[in-house]
């Protein structure tokens, strides 16, 4: 059977640089994508230039509709879901605490934590041995902030990662004997356009690497976790972040 891999958040950065690798590699690809068409086709065409099956599915994961919609549309147009990376998140605003809109970090929230929840909620009958499907692995994009806290930048988005690492551990042993595997994937400093700007800048030359990571280095080791390269693996939080 085929593999069918859906990407929230794909239609730039780390989510469209996977999907590439992943049509290289014999995936069938749905990304998600809220707002770029052109962005979204553009990756569709090298999805489908690498001969794999590719579709674009405009939708806000924040919303509980959204998600059912993405999921029935992989469904219909590739077939039944193998394989799921959680990819979509916003940083929200940026500063201190004190000075944050209570409607922004609900918005961070819904869509980092509550998105990724439901996301593997509508995954878990489509892929699970129990419920008839043929197993696979899942995804979570988590972030280094999740370790070091963002202080004075966004703590609300660090929180919402450190979730993401949870959700990691408790859904990888919930779900290995429905044969999925679940692991996080923690990206450090990348430079993706999620940066408020200067911000690359200035904490490129702290990295112990001395730069920015790209979301080409990111892309194969969300890879080497969906694939069975990693079939012994699940509920680890993987780092990919120039030593820090």
């Amino acid at each position: 059977m085929s593999k069918v891999l859906l990407i929230t958040g794909a239609g730039r950065g780390i989510g469209a640089a996977t999907a590439k690798l992943a049509a290289a590699q014999g995936y069938d690809v749905a990304i998600n994508y809220l707002r770029d068409d052109k962005a979204a086709g553009a990756v569709v065409a090298a999805v489908q230039a690498a001969g794999r099956r590719g579709i674009a599915i405009k939708g806000d994961l924040g919303r509980e509709d959204d998600i059912a919609r993405m999921f029935e549309t992989v469904d219909e147009e590739l077939g039944p879901l193998t394989h799921l990376v959680y990819n979509a998140g916003i940083t929200g605003g940026y500063g201190r605490l004190e000075a944050a809109d209570p409607q922004m970090m609900r918005e961070v929230l819904a869509l980092n934590v509550l998105g990724a929840l439901l996301s593997v909620q509508a995954a878990i009958p489509r892929m699970s041995s129990k419920h008839g499907g043929q197993g696979g692995a899942i995804v979570l994009v988590s972030s280094m902030a999740a370790s070091l806290g963002s202080p004075g930048e966004y703590v609300w988005y660090a929180a919402s990662k450190g979730a993401i690492d949870s959700m990691t551990i408790g859904l990888s042993k919930e779900l290995a004997g429905d044969g999925i595997r679940v692991n996080a994937l923690a990206p450090g400093l990348i430079a993706t356009d999620i940066h408020p700007p200067g911000r690359l800048e200035r904490l490129s030359p702290t990295t112990p690497m001395g730069r920015a990571g790209t979301a080409e280095e990111v892309a194969p080791s969300i890879m080497f976790l969906l694939s069975e390269a990693s079939s012994y693996t699940t509920g680890i939080i993987m780092r990919v972040a120039g030593g820090r």
